[in-house]
């Protein structure tokens, strides 16, 4: 029964990255999990009491990301970077349910960070063009290094499972989750200034910091699952990363590995 639950919380993960749901039906479908979770705790029979007098109540996670685009125009797409890093961290408090602690809610507080790399491509964050701009730099001087970055303050909230609550170091884990951010930056970051041929012309490091074009909020839905302190995680996020009009309707997901106490 264990194997045949965890594989239907793997496919609900699945079902979340692949589809771009909207806020309202995604907080139905994870109260929907939580009444199937808590009822399937409450199934008679061979109930087991956990100790968990050495659990601590909240964990630190930390995520380590590749970010990637969806609907990006093949104009912008062909100048991105094939490994698009950035990291998450957030504090969790945990809350096992009674009923069965192999279960349980958390919620938490953290920083969201997102950098998309750029190849011969400028995106002129400071421009007070009604369009964002995105110059391609292919035949003009250009920065080697080029990065879009954004910082979110996030607020996840998860529903999870242990296989083995008293023992996580040994135990399999999943979680499904939602997080709403609000924007802290936005900027572009550029090192190393070369002319067309590749030819170093000044080794100086420009920043642009500018919110303008981009949405303040964001929500998405989340998904692990792992053994022990390391799971594999992903993240949706269902609004777009630029406001209405300025670019195309981008949005954000990102695929990783978390180190956590769960």
């Amino acid at each position: 029964m264990l194997f045949s639950f965890n594989l239907s919380l793997t496919l609900l993960a699945i079902s979340f990255a692949a589809q771009e749901l909207n806020m309202r039906k995604s907080l139905v479908l994870l109260c929907a999990v939580s009444a199937y979770a808590t009822a399937f705790s409450q199934i008679p029979g061979g109930k087991k009491k956990y100790d968990l007098g050495n659990r601590p109540g909240d964990h630190f996670l930390f995520q380590i990301n590749s970010n990637q685009w969806s609907g990006t125009p093949d104009s912008i797409d062909r100048h991105m970077g094939s490994f698009n890093r950035s990291a998450n961290l957030y504090l969790m408090l945990d809350k096992p349910f009674k009923s069965d602690p192999r279960f349980s809610i958390a919620i938490g507080l953290g920083i969201g960070n997102s950098s998309i790399y750029f190849k011969n491509m400028n995106v002129d964050i400071a421009s007070t063009n009604g369009k964002l701009p995105f110059n391609a730099t292919d035949s003009t001087n250009h920065f080697k290094k080029y990065k879009l970055s954004t910082a979110f303050l996030e607020i996840p909230l998860e529903l999870r499972f242990s296989s083995n609550p008293e023992k996580p170091m040994k135990s399999v884990k999943v979680a499904l989750g939602l997080k709403a951010g609000t924007l802290l930056s936005a900027k572009t970051k550029g090192k190393t200034l070369q002319n067309a041929s590749g030819t170093t012309l000044n080794n100086y490091t420009q920043k642009i910091i500018s919110k303008s074009y981009f949405n303040s909020t964001r929500v998405g839905a989340t998904a692990r699952i792992g053994y022990g302190n390391f799971t594999l995680s992903g993240a949706y996020y269902f609004n777009p990363i630029f406001k209405d009009g300025v670019a195309a309707d981008v949005k954000l997901y990102q695929i990783g590995l978390t180190l956590s106490g769960l």
